[in-house]
């Protein structure tokens, strides 16, 4: 029987040597420390959840800002209430004098705040929806820019980035990053693999210069050093949120109810939950000068956890999801505090302890944490005495045979063995990486327990053969979706048929990126114009240690000299993968996939330490599909821009007929009257149909758009270093002078650098 274990509640516990230890999540560690609200609003609007900030927006009071319903964003500010508010955007909420309320007429889709204009000394305000981005500056009630964006926004991060001297508020939308200066200058664009869900900037790398974080819908954690990808980390879901905690570490939160602690491309831990994370944020809320990572959740629950272990120091409940976590000095008394808010208008905040009270708590937590070792070993200890004394009393019951396989007494030479292989699946089962897991003895394995990230549901999976079917040997079928290295994490229980006790091995496997592709004749391999070129001056045996480091090959399969051919099929779609290398240095792949022919150079070169690499590549059926996609971009537009002028023109037409029915009611001139209101009711429905076929004209372009952005991307994974920084970069400025020619010429050449 195999089974997946997907409990809500779990929590992953890795092998102790594994760098993402975890904690349960509901422990309550020697370092939990109580804290109530110092404050509590309830402001009569709703939140919506991951849009909330705090701004200075007149350099000295904090205002808590927000996303609320039907297109609104409200500014909480109770600091100055004998203000009054000037009308153009911002205007005064009629339910509380603290809230004003800033009208953007479109479904908000994210926002923040913060310094945007260095020479000013205050804060400015940024949202974004899914046509437009809006700089705002709330303390002249005035627009500092209003910008389409072809490729929305759905997510905002204000701040410095690498070497670009003024602030920028970078976006994320439709696989496209964008960032602008507080004069609505573009400085910033570059592609990533899918829709962005998540930005933070962070000093990735301890160069005292900011990076971009980016979490996308492939599951995919890259870190831009301005355009250039410098790490990526694969996890199991879509990246929700990103938070920056100090030097180099963040914490990230995802769709599946997980949250964690990554140092640079290092996990410290990661905890899952039944419920979803709605909020994280990096604040020291026990005062030992390191920040906890401080989440929010779907139930109402607050819980802060360190950052090192993910143990809970501090929790708290709100009655409704939690909408945001942010941080200010709202009581305008020199201290900050941690501001939860709900999405129904319920906000508290909560001041750190104080720096005594967190000293004399750290001195207990490690009395406390050391008693809790010394607890856990004499446990452990007891239950190995226990066992003992039964193994005694069993003794001098029933014979020594009998005894040695009741109490799993095994011979001490056993070992656990691991196999992997390519199984090309049957009629019942598809094409399969095979685990084998055996004994080097008679012994048997009564279950074993894999866990493996994003190849099972639930991340384990168990194996527990039937009684009448219990062996040496267990078989596991495997079949990653993604081409990623995985580590297998291995317990088998081994004993004996009669055995009540087992011994349990546990050990872990690495399963190689490519491990999807089975070796194939290469005379027998099907014709492909799809290929991709370039040179190293690599030798050839570092080749071929990379392909045994990444692909499942054969014992006897050997690569003596240059020039060698070898081919692969895939598993997963049967495709096929042509790779060889001349005593030049030349090296060829010849596929009609792109993205793994990318994924194979960035694997490669990561291997053979290339730093700037770049390729001649021809694709010529997937160039065709996007040669027909690019048409069909120019006709959205053309259409986008024709349904608008309509519109337009239906909408003065409207007016007009308006004003004439009023006026033929107001003569009391009923049939004129009646024959404008029909016409009026007739444009009106003409109208509301044009807005349909203008929204799904939208909605196709997105789709094409966001083909046209992966692309870009694509072409720039063939590459590695400057030369992937040049294509992208030529590949947006030949889209902008519609120059399609030459975008396929860079595609296929890169980029001549200026």
């Amino acid at each position: 029987m195999q089974t997946s274990l997907s409990n809500p509640n779990a929590v992953y516990w890795y092998p102790s040597n594994h760098p993402s230890v975890l904690q349960p999540t509901n422990s309550r560690g020697p370092g939990f420390i109580m804290l109530v609200p110092i404050f509590t609003l309830k402001l009569n609007h709703k939140i919506n959840p991951r849009m909330v900030s705090v701004g200075r927006y007149d350099g000295v009071h904090p205002c808590l800002t927000a996303a609320t319903q039907a297109g609104k964003v409200f500014i909480h500010n109770p600091h100055s209430r004998s203000q009054r508010v000037s009308a153009q955007r911002l205007v005064q909420s009629s339910q509380d004098s603290d809230v004003s309320l800033l009208n953007i007429n479109q479904n908000v889709s994210c926002l923040t705040a913060g310094v945007f204009d260095p020479r000013v000394g205050y804060d400015s305000l940024i949202v974004g929806t899914q046509t437009n981005l809006l700089a705002y500056d709330v303390h002249n009630n005035s627009d500092l820019f209003y910008k389409e964006i072809v490729d929305g926004a759905n997510a905002v991060v204000l701040g410095s980035l690498g070497d670009i001297t003024s602030p920028l508020a970078v976006i994320g939308g439709n696989c496209a990053l964008q960032g602008f200066d507080c004069s609505g200058n573009d400085l910033f664009w570059t592609v990533t693999g899918d829709n962005v869900r998540s930005l933070a900037l962070c000093d990735f790398d301890g160069d005292e210069k900011k990076e971009l974080l980016v979490g996308s819908e492939d599951f995919d954690i890259r870190v831009f050093k301005e355009d250039e990808i410098v790490a990526e980390m694969s996890e199991t879901e879509t990246i929700t949120a990103l938070c920056p905690m100090y030097g180099s570490r963040f914490g990230y939160a995802l769709s599946n109810g997980t949250v964690g602690v990554y140092d640079r491309t290092a996990r410290y831990w990661r905890i899952k939950s039944k419920n979803l994370a709605m909020s994280i944020h990096a604040f020291d809320l026990n005062s030992d000068g390191v920040c906890e990572l401080i989440t929010g959740w779907s139930n109402g629950k607050i819980d802060a956890r360190s950052d090192r272990t993910g143990e809970v120091i501090f929790k708290d409940n709100f009655c409704s999801s939690v909408a945001g976590v942010v941080e200010g000095d709202y009581r305008m008394d020199g201290k900050t505090q941690l501001i939860c808010c709900s999405i129904d208008g319920e906000v508290r905040g909560y001041l750190p302890t104080s720096q005594e009270a967190a000293g004399s708590l750290m001195d207990t937590s490690v009395e406390q944490e050391l008693v809790r070792e010394l607890s856990q070993k004499k446990q452990n200890l007891l239950l190995e005495l226990k066992n003992y004394q039964e193994n005694s009393k069993a003794e001098s019951r029933i014979s020594q045979s009998e005894t040695d396989g009741q109490m799993g007494v095994i011979p001490a030479n056993t070992q656990l063995q691991t196999a992997l292989s390519v199984s090309l699946g049957s009629e019942t089962q598809n094409a399969h990486v095979e685990l084998s897991i055996s004994t080097s003895n008679d012994t048997i394995i009564r279950a074993v327990l894999i866990f493996a990230e994003g190849i099972f549901e639930g991340e384990s999976h168990v194996v527990h053969p039937s009684t009448q079917h219990l062996s040496g040997l267990v078989r596991v079928p495997i079949s990653p979706p993604k081409d990623v290295p995985v580590d297998l994490h291995i317990k088998a229980f081994v004993g004996y048929k009669s055995s009540v006790q087992f011994h349990v091995f546990e050990l872990t496997r690495q399963l190689p990126r490519f491990s999807m592709y089975v070796l194939s004749n290469p005379s027998s391999a099907p014709e492909t114009s799809s290929y991709v070129t370039f040179t190293t001056s690599e030798r050839l045996q570092r080749v071929v240690l990379w392909l045994n480091q990444n692909f499942l090959l054969p014992e006897d399969a050997e690569i003596q000299n240059a020039p060698f051919q070898i081919s692969f099929t895939s598993l997963r779609d049967g495709g096929t993968l042509l790779l060889s290398m001349k005593a030049s240095g030349e090296i060829s792949l010849r596929t009609d996939d792109m993205d793994l022919a990318g994924d194979i150079i960035q694997s490669l070169a990561s291997f053979l330490a290339i730093e700037d690499l770049a390729v001649e590549a021809d694709f010529p059926k997937y160039f065709d599909q996007l040669r027909k996609v690019l048409v069909q971009v120019d006709e959205s537009h053309s259409v986008h821009q024709k349904l608008t002028a309509d519109m337009a023109d239906q909408s003065n037409l409207i007016r007009s007929m308006l004003v004439q029915a009023e006026d033929a009611r107001l003569m009391r001139d009923m049939k004129n009257m009646k024959k404008r209101y029909n016409e009026l009711y007739d444009l009106n429905r003409d109208l509301i149909n044009r807005y349909k076929i203008r929204c799904n004209n939208h909605a196709e372009l997105l789709n094409n758009l966001k083909c046209v952005n992966q692309a870009i991307q694509r072409a720039g994974r063939l590459r590695v270093g400057k030369p992937k920084v040049q294509v992208i970069t030529a590949c947006r400025d030949a889209i902008r002078s519609n120059n399609i020619n030459a975008l396929f010429r860079i595609m296929r050449v890169g980029a001549t650098p200026s």
